[in-house]
């Protein structure tokens, strides 16, 4: 099966839906697994330290974040923080509907 992981929390569900994914590509869960981040998630993500970062940079290296959207990365004055950090931006609603229309899953955090 492939899955999209829609985070918008900034909350400790972001912390659930990074580790979930790190893990869930470390064991080979799902036929192929992308993560999108929209909204509060994407200044969260900014402020990252540790374990969770860690994790988050190696989503990122390993092309599992496919993107974060780029109209909330200017409204929110983050978009040079989150392109420096490796993160595509995108229009969150053609990047996610091209992946329904492609048959992936969508589960939100």
């Amino acid at each position: 099966m492939k899955v999209v992981f829609l985070v918008m929390s900034g909350d400790d569900k972001l912390g659930l839906a990074i580790r979930m994914a790190y893990n869930s590509v470390k064991n080979k869960r799902y036929e192929d697994l992308k993560v999108l981040f929209f909204g509060p998630s994407q200044k969260a993500i900014t402020t990252l330290q540790g374990d969770m970062r860690n994790m988050l940079q190696e989503l990122i290296q390993n092309h599992v974040v496919d993107s974060a959207c780029v109209g909330i990365a200017e409204n929110m004055g983050i978009k040079d923080t989150l392109l420096n950090m490796g993160v595509r931006l995108t229009p969150m609603g053609e990047t996610l509907s091209k992946y329904v229309n492609e048959g992936y899953e969508v589960i939100t955090f």
